[in-house]
């Protein structure tokens, strides 16, 4: 896949970073950590300015960010209510459920959006149920500017000073995301135990 990345880089540059980046926000499975760190590489091989690619890199997540919260508002909880009804009682779930969660949603939605943008897979799927919510479009892009911005400079920077040594700055970043990985599989499992609990007292 670098090589894949690296070649896409060579013959678009800039187009070509902002197109990967939008790629990986839409489909997760696409690394941002190797995307940014080939980009932040290419500027000592390619000519490219670490300035730009920050730039494009920025411009391809929010583009991306964009989309999925236009799903999201497509979705919208309206929408998961009708499907509540129609299935609700196999899924388990009521529409109080689903308006709780977007009461906590509209609560810490905007920290949510932005601390998200700085967590593997986390960082693209956030911007759906910011849509759902409603959260307000000026909000929605501030922070999540704000948090691509940092996540992209990051490892841009890292991809830039480290070179062709960059293996070991990937093996951390592959160490966190494994850690983040397992994190949210736990909360998961949590989160699904104490669900069951209460549906067995109700």
């Amino acid at each position: 896949m670098e090589a894949w990345i690296t070649s896409i880089m060579e013959d678009y540059g800039y187009m070509g970073i902002f197109f990967l980046i939008l790629m990986e926000n839409v489909f997760p499975p696409i690394p941002s950590e190797i995307v940014l760190t080939v980009g932040g590489f290419m500027t000592t091989t390619a000519g490219l300015s670490v300035t730009e690619v920050i730039a494009a890199s920025t411009a391809g997540s929010v583009a991306g960010a964009v989309i999925l919260y236009y799903i999201g508002r497509w979705l919208s909880v309206e929408r998961l209510e009708g499907l509540v009804e129609k299935y609700g009682k196999w899924l388990r779930l009521k529409k109080a459920d689903l308006h709780k969660a977007d009461a906590w949603f509209d609560r810490y939605g905007v920290w949510a959006v932005f601390f998200g943008r700085l967590v593997p897979v986390v960082r693209s799927l956030i911007s759906v149920p910011a849509g759902m919510s409603g959260m307000k479009v000026k909000m929605f892009l501030l922070f999540t500017i704000a948090g691509t911005l940092i996540w992209n400079t990051i490892l841009v920077v890292l991809g830039a000073a480290v070179g062709e040594n960059r293996e070991v700055i990937m093996h951390q970043l592959e160490l966190y995301s494994n850690a983040v990985y397992i994190l949210l599989a736990v909360v998961a499992v949590v989160g699904i135990w104490i669900f069951i609990r209460k549906r067995r007292k109700d």
